[in-house]
């Protein structure tokens, strides 16, 4: 009796009944257990295991190394650097386990293998955890949002749809800038997705966390402007907030600022902002204190920038100092090939934000469309799709539906009148005719598809549509 009260006060002795009965109850509890040796060979797997792992006796895994018995397991991680990995998800066999992984180590406390155990063989007991894990994340991303003060950017390369060279260039051009911070300058046309771009940018870069704020310079009053930019100190003038005002380049911090319609900024302001971009640094209204920010500028414009500095509206060294990368974005018109992917995109957005269930665009509507020169570009193409489909019945637009908003004759060419028997038919109407042929036998002949049947007749995509816009034919029983 004494030696058993002697053996229960003896700490090794509590120490090493402590390690079997938390072994004994794991094993118990747990979906599967399994051990590996220092070198990642398996010394023991318990009965429960089997079946998961595929084997019918632990003899099958015993000596083994611990990949061969689980591919891409951890275990040997463990074993070699000591570090426990307590709780885990691994894919096993289709299935989610979550597990723990711990080192063995021998009594002068020197790893000599790994034990993991399976905790549970699926996750339905944990989905509670990880969902309110998953809460907890987009709070805190939703968090960080407002309290950066600015819209965050939406659009990435993904949305900037295109595959002609234009829209390829632009594009790689683009990409470059992500990877770097340098300023960037968008040209194009109005209505070509320069805001879009811009935003996508700032996605693909380093900054994406950080606030992207987007400032149309020519819709900023004049005697505001520098205010808006570079804030004000408290009471810097009558009327002024009391407790300052951060300018757009403070909220921007970190981030990126877009300067929409550059070529409209007064001159007075220009030299301001050539500064900012040379020392990095603001001096808000009235204040003589010196704010350092950490911004990358992309400014855009719809205007010839060269033009404006020969005219002496804009100041060259300006011109230069943001003219680090230049990236020109071409007008639809350019960009015909293109037209059914990006009219797909524009659906799917205006889809997602409006009532249009499955809202389709047919071969002779996107014929229709090809015949307009698009001054608006992509935004008017926009809003005139939205407008279609406000007004179709259907969801399913054809050509009739695009030329009844067009602002062009879009309608379907009647078939020319009959000639009188024994009547010469002019070369120029048979060569029509012919080709009106040829064309209905191509769609035909790919069941609609617009670009099989353009590579049948070795032309481009857009130039069929044209073909098509010209003939008034209509293949909106095809699909895009």
């Amino acid at each position: 009796m004494p030696a058993a009260s002697s053996s229960i006060s003896d700490p090794a002795y509590l120490r090493a009944r402590a390690m079997e009965t938390l072994f004994e109850r794991l094993e118990k509890l747990c979906e599967g257990a399994i051990a590996i040796d220092r070198g990642g060979r398996v010394v023991y797997v318990n009965e429960k295991y089997l079946a998961a792992l595929g084997l019918n006796h632990p003899s099958e895994a015993i000596g083994r190394s611990i990949e061969e018995v689980i591919p891409n397991s951890l275990m040997r991680k463990v074993a070699e650097t000591g570090e426990p990995i307590l709780l885990d998800i691994m894919e096993l066999g289709g299935e989610q386990l979550v597990v723990t992984r711990m080192p063995i180590e021998d009594e002068n406390g020197t790893v000599i293998g790994a034990i993991g155990f399976v905790l549970y063989d699926h996750l339905e007991s944990l989905k509670p955890l990880l969902a309110r894990v998953a809460q907890l994340e987009s709070d805190l991303r939703l968090a960080r949002r407002q309290l950066s003060n600015a819209r965050a950017a939406r659009f990435t390369f993904a949305d900037f749809v295109g595959t002609t060279p234009a829209i390829a260039r632009a594009k790689e051009l683009a990409s470059r800038a992500a990877r770097q911070s340098v300023t960037v300058l968008l040209t194009g046309e109005t209505g070509t997705g320069k805001e879009m771009l811009a935003q996508a940018i700032h996605n693909a870069s380093s900054r994406a966390e950080k606030p992207f704020v987007s400032v149309n310079v020519a819709a900023i009053p004049e005697t505001l402007i520098e205010s808006e930019f570079f804030g004000t100190a408290p009471g810097a003038y009558t009327g002024a907030d009391r407790r300052g005002r951060e300018g757009k380049f403070r909220i921007a911090d970190g981030g990126t600022l877009f300067l929409d319609e550059i070529g409209e900024m007064p001159l007075q302001l220009q030299a301001k902002l050539l500064r900012v971009l040379q020392e990095r640094e603001i001096e808000p209204l009235g204040s003589d204190k010196i704010t350092r920010v950490d911004v990358r500028v992309i400014a855009a414009t719809n205007v010839d920038l060269r033009k404006r500095v020969s005219d002496g509206a804009f100041r060259a060294d300006l011109y230069y100092r943001l003219n680090v990368l230049a990236v020109d974005l071409p007008p639809l018109r350019h960009c015909l090939d293109d037209l059914p992917d990006i009219c797909a995109r524009l659906l799917d957005d205006i889809s997602a934000s409006g009532d249009y269930v499955k809202a389709k665009i047919t071969p002779s509507a996107l014929a229709a469309l090809a015949r307009y020169d698009w001054p608006g570009n992509v935004r008017e193409l926009r809003n005139i799709l939205e407008r279609a489909l406000i007004l179709s019945d259907s969801g399913r637009l054809t050509g009739e539906d695009v030329a009844r908003i067009l602002p062009i004759e879009t309608e379907v060419r009647l078939a020319p009148p009959e000639r009188p028997a024994g009547s010469v038919v002019p070369y120029a109407e048979a060569e029509a005719e012919f080709e009106k042929q040829t064309l209905e036998q191509a769609l035909a002949a790919s069941n609609g598809q617009i670009t099989e049947a353009a590579r049948m007749l070795r032309i481009s995509r857009a130039t069929f549509y044209k073909k098509l816009a010209k003939f008034g034919l209509a293949s909106g029983s095809a699909p895009v």
